[in-house]
């Protein structure tokens, strides 16, 4: 239930021996083509940026290969620190070659997109980033400052949390073991989980609140020296959409929140309680032991994908019986779970924290989604493989709803229920939930100067309180629980990203169950196929809609109405 690493090095002299080989083609590179670039002929510029690519794709394997080594151990961090200072080294003999098309004549960029047509979304996307480009000087002190700014302050929160334990009736329990009793049958154990792990973030409260605020800073200074319009835009850029898309998205969301409260007053009701308390969100309607082992979960989510297309099937297969995925919590493991895409001449490596509960379930359906995306889109190339996170997200949550209607009529009527509970509480969390992070963020980075950590309390309670309304009864603990959350340390503004799919994947999902379904799966594959070679925008017209209609968003939200009839339904029954 370990990561099989092989596939990437079978032993680290290889990857030392790679590191070398890129440094020395890097630097052959450089002296070839920097300041030539406008000489060169379509064919020269062609062999030019394939080898810019596999360079770069080099790179990508050799620190896939530490990042992994230290998501799985944080005791790694200095063995990660060592190949990031490397490929920072190498990275400073490539980075003439965006700078240098951009400064081109329009004529020529036209013509060598024209004779690159593999290549033509990644060399566009780099004229939109013009406005942005520093000087080659410049950007060169960016990026060896970039060890010393957020990254490192993102390894120190990795690192720290990866170490914190949290007391539970005599235990030290890991962030993903205590944060697994909020999902227990039992009120007086969600509210002992919730408390302890309250107390075990308490005294980490000033040392998490001054990352936050160096991350907030360094993005801050970044935007200046660039000239972003504001804190957001460099995500929306690298998401490949507009303000104006997520606007839309935001707008539609917010408007819809009463939807969210309807649903926790008529769970309180279930419940047979008076107030539903913030600890009290994810409790099942029915008091079986459900577990979910990992070999249960494997089961059902291979069935799922075979009953949808056999290519799924084969890649997820791929996955358990070649040792893509990192199963269970271990000392020093990172919290979470994601899939790392690796290299397309390698494959995509999952990370799971794997404690036997139905959310494990779709958290597994989740990342192994991810990860047959990032397969697919292996023949793109490494440059056209870099997925913007809004469509990357489309995926690992469609593959959760093949999950949710696979499982959802082979169970009892009360299980049933507790299913379509547990169902709509995931959209509301990857939709609603991400939405709230996102306008929390919002405030956080309009804020002047920093923020002490009675502000950073008042903005998340502000937010929550918006979703939620009078529905659920959050306490002051809960004021302290923006501080465990790793995207707005990591990546900020990506939260939204998680909405974008959920929304989009409601209305694939709708056009699925309504049309053909050999001719939407072949549509489907293309869409994910394609990686990161075309806008989010162009992808999604595959399937005739525009992302930034606001009526397209509302088909989604006509999903979630129709779900949480078919709850009410089956709890009025």
């Amino acid at each position: 239930m370990d990561w099989d690493l092989s596939a990437l090095y079978k032993t680290e002299e290889l990857l030392d021996t790679d590191l070398q080989d890129a440094a020395q083609r890097a630097k052959s590179f450089e002296s070839v083509c920097k300041g030539k670039l406008g000489a060169l002929s379509a064919n020269e510029f062609l062999e030019a940026i394939r080898e810019y690519e596999s360079i770069n794709q080099v790179l990508g394997r050799v620190m896939t290969y530490a990042f992994l080594k230290f998501a799985q151990n944080s005791d790694n961090g200095g063995f990660y620190a060592k190949y990031q200072q490397e490929q920072t080294n190498i990275a400073e003999n490539l980075l003439f070659f965006e700078l240098e098309f951009n400064k081109l004549s329009k004529i020529k960029q036209e013509d060598l997109i024209a004779s690159s047509p593999k290549y033509k979304f990644f060399l566009e996307s780099l004229l939109e980033e013009k406005p942005y480009q520093l000087t080659q000087k410049e950007e060169r002190i960016l990026l060896k400052k970039e060890m010393t700014s957020a990254s490192a302050f993102s390894r120190l929160f990795d690192e720290h949390f990866s170490r914190l334990k949290f007391s539970y009736e005599g235990k030290k329990l890991s962030e993903e073991e205590i944060l697994s009793k909020l999902q227990d049958s039992s009120r007086d154990v969600r509210k002992k989980a919730a408390s302890s792990f309250t107390k075990g973030l308490k005294p980490h409260q000033p040392l998490l609140g001054y990352i936050f605020n160096m991350i907030k800073a360094d993005l801050a200074s970044e935007c200046d020296l660039r000239g972003y319009k504001n804190a957001e835009q460099p995500r929306h850029m690298d998401n490949k959409i507009t303000q104006k898309s997520v606007d839309a998205l935001i707008k539609t969301a917010e408007g819809s929140f009463d939807l969210v409260q309807g649903y926790y007053y008529k769970k309180a009701k279930l419940l047979g309680l008076e107030t539903l308390y913030e600890y009290d969100r994810y409790a099942p309607l029915d008091d079986s032991k459900e577990v979910y082992d990992f070999e249960s979960s494997k089961k059902i989510v291979l069935d799922a994908f075979k009953s949808f297309s056999p290519k799924f099937y084969d890649i997820a297969k791929k996955a358990f019986d070649e040792g893509w995925i990192d199963v269970l919590p271990k000392d020093r493991k990172r919290g979470g779970a994601f899939s790392h895409p690796a290299t397309p001449n390698t494959h995509p490596y999952v990370l799971l924290n794997h404690t036997d509960t139905r959310r494990d379930l779709f958290t597994l359906a989740h990342e192994l989604g991810h990860a047959i995306h990032q397969y697919l889109s292996s023949d793109v190339g490494y440059l056209g493989s870099d997925t913007p996170l809004t469509t990357s997200e489309t995926a690992s949550v469609f593959a959760e709803m093949l999950v949710f209607d696979y499982i959802k009529n082979t169970l009892k009527d009360k299980e049933k229920l507790s299913l379509y509970a547990s169902k709509i509480e995931d959209i509301f969390s990857t939709l609603y939930r991400q939405i709230n992070f996102t306008t929390f963020e919002r405030a956080v980075h309009s804020h002047e100067g920093e923020l002490d950590l009675n502000t950073f309390n008042k903005y998340w309670m502000q937010e929550s309180k918006k979703m939620f309304g009078d529905s659920i009864k959050l306490s002051d603990d809960y004021k302290m629980w923006w501080s465990y959350i790793p995207h707005f340390i990591h990546s900020p503004f990506y939260c939204y990203a998680y909405s974008y799919g959920q929304l989009l994947v409601l209305a694939l999902y709708g056009l699925y169950k309504q049309s053909d379904k050999e001719e939407f799966v072949k549509n489907y594959v293309s869409f994910l196929s394609a990686g990161g070679s075309q806008s989010p925008k162009e992808l999604i017209k595959k399937f005739h809609f525009d992302i930034e209609d606001e009526n397209f968003w509302k088909l989604g939200i006509g999903e979630i109405e129709n779900l949480l009839e078919e709850f009410k339904g089956m709890s009025d029954a």
